[in-house]
This record gives C-alpha cells, structure tokens and sequence, in this order.
C-alpha cells in the first residue's frame, strides 16, 4: 500500500483501543495515514498516541487548527485515497445514513466522493436493533462497504456479534480494496453519458429524460480501477469526475457519433450508457418558430445507430449497451445485445420505482453473450457501476485467455 493515502475515523466506543494497532500496520505497510477522531473519541484513546503512530496531525475540532489545510473537512476529503472508520459506532451510523454533519468526521464524509469502509462495533442488541439494520442496509444501498462485526465477548459482558475485527483483519480488507481497485490498470475505457438534444430551432429541441447520472458512475469506477477514461456526455448538469483523460460535451446524436468514432480504435472497452435519440429533424427552423397554428408537423428521420456501428467496426474491444425498457425487458435487451454484437448489455425496467431516470439507485441485469442472466436488486448506481466495470474486468480477462 506504499503511497496510498488512507484516512481513519475514529468514533466513541470501546474498541478505539484497537485502531492504534491498525494505524501502526498501515503505516508499516507504506501507507500515509491521517487520523480524524470525534471528541467521544478521546475519551478512549489520546489523539497524542495516534500522532506518534502516524506521524501526523491528528484533527478533532472542526473549527480548530485547520493545520495545513484551508478548510479542513475539504483539505482531509482530499487527501483520502479510503475512508475508514472505526469503530463504527450506532450514534455515527445513524448519523452518516442521514446526512447529518455536525462535526469534523461527518463533514468530511459528506464531502468525500470514493470509497468508504465501515466497520461496526457495539453491543449486540445495539446492532441487532432494527434502526441499526436500516441504517446500514442505507449505507450498503449507497455503495458504502461494511465489514461485517464480529461475535465473541463484549466490553459490556455479553456474549454475541458487535466485536471490531482485529486489526489485522480490517488491514487485510483494505489490502484486498487496492488490489481490486486497479482491475483495469494500463486500459482505455470509453464512456458515454446522459442524453442527446435534437433541435427544432433556435430555442426548442426533442430530448429524452435521461441525467447521466449513470454513465458518470461508471467514468468514476472506471477511473478508480486504474482505467484511462475518456467521457464523452450529452445532455448533464454533473460535474466530470476527477481524474478524467478527458471529458467532452456533445448536444445531438451526430456529435456524439462524431466523438465516439474519433476515440473508438484506441480503446480497450466502450460503455455506451448514453440515451441516444433514435430521430431528429429533418431540417430545424433557423428561426424561433411562432405559436401561430394550431397544429404543428415536424418531419423526423432517423439518427445513425452508433451503437450497431461499432459493433460492426469493432475488434478487440469489449462493447457494453444499455437497454432502457417498459416492457419485455429481458426479450428485447437479448434481441439488442445479439443484433449490435454487444459483449453483454445492462437492463432495466425504467418503470419500476427506484429504477427510472434521473435517481440514485437502478434496478438492473446484465445479459451475456452466452444467455447467462444477473438480476440485481435495488441498488445504488455507483453500486452498480462498480458491478459493470468488474464485469467489463472479467470480459478483457476471458478475451485475452
């Protein structure tokens, strides 16, 4: 774990004990380790002993030295390769599935767009309470990793599941998180995103509801797996992820056509997430067109179909469609996935509640080649993109085997 920068939060329960020794072992294993404590905290362990361990400052108070950072929960966000907290304790659970920040550790997570992994540590009726549960099955739906407590003998004399893993083994799960992260490492992934616009005049166009929030997620898990992404997104609000080869900005179907084919040979994989508009106007009004009929006829044609051109074009590359349906999903996600020669295609119900356009979550499967089906359920759609891009991983390994 030599350079990677990992960020420890550490809450008020017994087991804080435990993380100086998880401190001690990342930092012999080349990570650079900070640690943030809550003031709970404190009372378990002195951040004096975390300093030593760390060498580094350790931060508690969110309006305190901000040391070498102008705003300190943004400074630390950062920073952080990983977030690790632990203990976690039921109060910052609670907190954290709720979005509530009210000190230094909450802030900062509300400010931290990678990975986190959680580890729970509390009396067992504390864990087993349905709050708990919901809690964490909120943080899981988020794509948060949590590594389950384990059972054994409690500080409060009770015997059941609430232990923090050793040290050891939380270390290991981190090690396994860097190993995994760089699945693509050395590839070029080629990702398209939101909507295209098709214009009437001036002013009007025919769209479609698509946020690209998806197609974002994918960039960025792309990009943590140690990918080379290039976005190309059409219709969206969001900001590009950090760390992008590069990132451009497309209107119609031709543009992104356009785009797509000028990157197309170069790349490893090609995700097309993008809702592209099967038809546009034939020919768009250069001026405003006036509200003066009553009825109004515009003539469409229809778009080029990127996605079945580089499935005839392509070579070695991993081709990946989505199929966005409201009826026969899996009848005619197949019928896509054979007809665009698409490695495997992602489908979803996009009227099923939690699945639709412009949310955090989806409701997805993915189609194979060979007839194989994975049904996911709700989930969030970082979850899911993390799923893609292993897969997208499992598709580059069978290929080069």
């Amino acid at each position: 774990m030599t350079g990677k920068n990992i960020l420890i939060g550490v809450t008020g329960g017994i087991a804080a004990y435990k993380v100086v020794e998880l401190a001690s072992l990342l930092k012999k294993s080349g990570a650079n380790v900070k640690i943030m404590m809550t003031k709970h905290a404190t009372e378990f362990v002195s951040p004096r002993t975390f300093q030593e361990i760390t060498n580094n400052a350790v931060s508690v108070e969110m309006f305190g030295d901000a040391a070498n950072f102008n705003v300190a929960h943004i400074g630390l966000a950062n920073f952080a390769d990983l977030i690790v907290i632990a203990p976690a304790t039921a109060n910052f659970l609670a907190k954290m599935a709720h979005g509530i920040a009210d000190d230094l550790l909450t802030t900062t997570i509300l400010a931290f767009d990678k990975k986190i992994l959680l580890c729970p540590s509390m009396n067992t009726k504390m864990y087993e309470n349905p709050a708990t549960q919901a809690n964490l099955a909120t943080l899981k739906a988020r794509g948060v990793e949590i590594l389950e407590p384990a059972s054994g003998n409690l500080a409060c004399g009770t015997v059941g599941k609430g232990r923090l893993p050793e040290p050891i083994e939380i270390c290991a799960e981190i090690e396994k998180f860097f190993a995994e992260n760089k699945i693509l490492a050395g590839k070029k992934v080629l990702v398209t995103a939101g909507g295209t616009l098709e214009p009437i005049d001036p002013v009007r166009f025919i769209g479609n509801r698509s946020s690209g929030k998806m197609g974002f997620e994918i960039a960025k898990s792309a990009i943590k797996s140690g990918a080379e992404v290039i976005l190309i997104a059409g219709n969206s609000n969001l900001e590009p992820p950090n760390g992008l080869k590069k990132f451009i900005k497309v209107e119609s179907a031709l543009e992104m056509r356009e785009a797509v084919l000028k990157y197309f040979e170069t790349a490893n994989c090609v995700i097309m997430s993008a809702a592209v508009a099967d038809y546009r106007v034939k020919t768009p009004s250069e001026q405003k067109i006036k509200k003066s009929a009553e009825n109004l006829t515009l003539e469409l044609v229809k778009n080029p179909d990127i996605l079945r051109e580089l499935g005839t074009l392509k070579k070695s590359q991993i081709l990946v469609g989505f199929a966005a349906e409201t009826e026969n999903v899996l009848e005619y996600a197949s019928k896509k996935l054979v007809e665009k020669n698409l490695n495997f295609i992602v489908a979803n119900d996009v009227t099923l509640a939690g699945a639709g356009f412009g949310g955090s979550t989806n409701i997805a499967s993915i189609i194979w080649r060979n007839g194989e089906v994975e049904n996911f359920s709700k989930m969030s759609k970082a979850k899911l993109a993390e799923k893609i891009i292993q897969r997208v991983s499992k598709a580059l390994i069978s290929k080069n085997s």
